[in-house]
């Protein structure tokens, strides 16, 4: 029986914290999912602002709302219907009194429309009708106790006969002073104060103040006064509370005689909770409205928020430079504008890690081309005191100044391809011809070199407009200045290096051939390379290091910056049967878009 006992709260205990560990993990997603997608800015601006559309439409319903107006409308229509009854009930159990007066019937019939009977009137000379309060009082209450509306009845003075208010349940007048004036009795807290006076403030406009005037005279009520004078009036008035009091008085008439008015009011916010109720209800629609906006704000927000956050996280990744290369989020699927911010980010980090890798190499080229003559340089330095003759001091000092040049063709050219993209990035493209550009650049290497190979220029159209590009004409006057300067270099003594413009299409292609030994096949794409070189057919040791390997390279650079291509090939002729083509020499081909 203990062991029973003391088993239960150990096992309520092992059962609690497995629950408790459940509530505190759904608390810390929550609050994770809370501070990662519902508290970001971005989700607060998207929140706060589809919310204050939903604030402002509810805003203007409130405050202009039609059915407050159609309320009070109503509400006079049956005031109106409802005074003209009982007004008729009152006139039907008024008394007369026959030891007065006399009424003459002629007279009484001859009146107008519109027209009633006063005392001293010559056709008021027959019976004085009165109201009797004990007789009326039943009918009174009868007909406006279902109706929950006020009913005050005053005779021709204006004295206030009856009261709906102070009619107990035996229908007898009970007769005691009326309070004073705002006086509720209790004291109003400060919200309903603030309420009232939000209320007052909403519903005021241009309405008059209703004041209760109790036992006074009930002519300083107008609608009363036009009562009396025989015109059925209503108004509408604001009581110190900001609730709405519709007033209805009609005349009580017999034979077209005026015998007092009957003045009907509505109670002090019967028509406002009504509106009141009405209103609790678009707050309620807007409340269920604000729940869902809020809902779709942060789910359209996590759409949102969530890709750029990552895509900022990963561009912070590439900032901080992690050792591997940090792959950008993909949303390249999505047709909008965050797929592609994300395709861009991926294309701009992709060519930033190929310019990375580019700068490393070319660093380590750099690094290689410029230690091989910089060791011959050393060794030749090192070994000129050991010289014992002057041919040798000659032939090291030739080597040293050969070193020297070849550094410094070098630096320069490594100097000319380090600010290449740099300054091709800072120039603006312009239109650029190339006839007048080859034209120009043949006619100086002609003037320049008068004994080398012969250079020929065609053009495969007349037409001025055809040779435009959109480019830098310095830069691709280099490269056309390279690529001739290597044809020269390779020509046969007596040969000629042809240059042939064509235009195809949308695109302009030049063709620089040479009479040389051609290019090995596999060769073709290794010459464009950084600081390559194959001259062993193009003479030999006279030659070596004459060129840095890097006129090829920068001319490819240059081509691709604008668009362009640049490849190499071989002229070649048919062979004899069974023996493979001839090579005639080499062709440079570069293909640049059309302006």
């Amino acid at each position: 029986m203990t062991a029973g006992i003391e088993e239960r709260p150990l096992g309520a205990a092992e059962e609690a914290e497995p629950k408790v560990g459940v509530v505190r993990r759904f608390l810390s997603a929550l609050s994770r999912f809370a501070t990662l997608h519902v508290f970001t800015s971005l989700t607060r601006r998207i929140v706060v602002l589809n919310l204050a559309a939903l604030v402002v439409l509810v805003s203007g319903i409130l405050l202009l709302n039609q059915f407050r107006e159609g309320l009070i409308d109503a509400r006079v229509s049956s005031l109106l219907i409802q005074g003209e009854i009982i007004a008729g009930a009152i006139s039907a159990s008024a008394t007369a009194d026959d030891d007065a007066i006399n009424v003459d019937p002629d007279k009484l019939l001859a009146l107008q429309t519109g027209q009633s009977l006063m005392p001293g009137d010559q056709a008021y000379e027959g019976t004085e009708f009165s109201i009797n309060p004990e007789k009326v009082a039943p009918v009174l209450r009868r007909l406006i106790s279902p109706t929950g509306t006020r009913a005050r009845i005053y005779d021709r003075d204006g004295t206030l006969i009856i009261d709906s208010l102070h009619l107990d349940s035996g229908n007898q007048i009970l007769a005691f002073d009326l309070p004073p004036p705002n006086d509720t009795g209790e004291k109003a807290s400060w919200i309903e104060t603030l309420w009232q006076r939000i209320n007052l403030w909403l519903s005021s406009r241009d309405l008059p103040r209703y004041k209760e005037l109790g036992g006074a005279n009930g002519r300083g009520y107008s609608e009363v006064a036009a009562a009396l004078a025989g015109q059925a009036t209503r108004i509408v008035r604001i009581n110190d509370q900001g609730e709405l009091i519709v007033s209805v008085a009609v005349p009580i008439q017999r034979y077209r005689s005026v015998h007092g008015a009957l003045l009907l009011s509505t109670q002090g916010g019967d028509i406002d909770n009504i509106v009141h109720a009405e209103r609790l209800a678009i707050v309620r629609v807007f409340l269920v409205a604000a729940g869902v906006t809020i809902l779709l704000s942060i789910l359209l927000a996590s759409t949102i928020a969530a890709p750029l956050r990552r895509l900022a996280e990963a561009a912070d990744r590439v900032r901080v430079g992690v050792r591997s290369r940090p792959q950008i989020p993909d949303f390249s699927q999505r047709r909008d504008e965050i797929g592609h911010l994300s395709q861009a980010l991926r294309d701009m980090t992709s060519a930033l890690f190929v310019r990375i890798e580019a700068i490393e190499s070319f660093a380590a080229d750099v690094a290689h081309e410029i230690k091989n003559p910089l060791t011959s340089l050393r060794s030749a330095v090192e070994t000129l005191p050991l010289a014992r003759t002057d041919e040798a001091r000659g032939r090291l000092m030739g080597v040293i100044q050969h070193d020297v040049r070849r550094l410094d063709r070098l630096i320069s050219d490594i100097s000319d391809a380090s600010r290449l993209d740099a300054e091709l990035a800072r120039q603006d493209a312009a239109p650029v011809d190339l006839r007048q550009l080859l034209s120009t650049i043949i006619s100086i290497v002609r003037d320049a070199h008068v004994d080398g190979p012969q250079i020929k220029l065609e053009f495969s159209s007349a037409d001025r407009d055809a040779f435009f590009v959109l480019g830098h004409d310095g830069r691709l006057g280099q490269v056309f200045n390279n690529l001739i300067d290597n044809a020269r270099s390779f020509c046969r003594p007596g040969g000629v290096v042809r240059v042939t413009a064509r235009r195809r299409k949308d695109a302009v292609e030049i063709a620089i051939e040479d009479d040389g030994p051609g290019i090995r096949p596999d060769q073709f794409e290794r010459i464009f390379e950084r600081f390559y070189t194959d001259r062993a057919d193009a003479g030999g040791a006279e030659t070596f290091g004459q060129n840095s390997g890097l006129g090829l390279s920068i001319s490819k650079q240059i081509v691709e910056a604008h668009k362009g291509r640049i490849w190499a090939e071989n002229r070649t002729k048919p062979g004899a049967a069974g023996e493979p083509p001839v090579v005639l020499g080499a062709r440079f081909a570069v293909r640049l878009p059309a302006a």
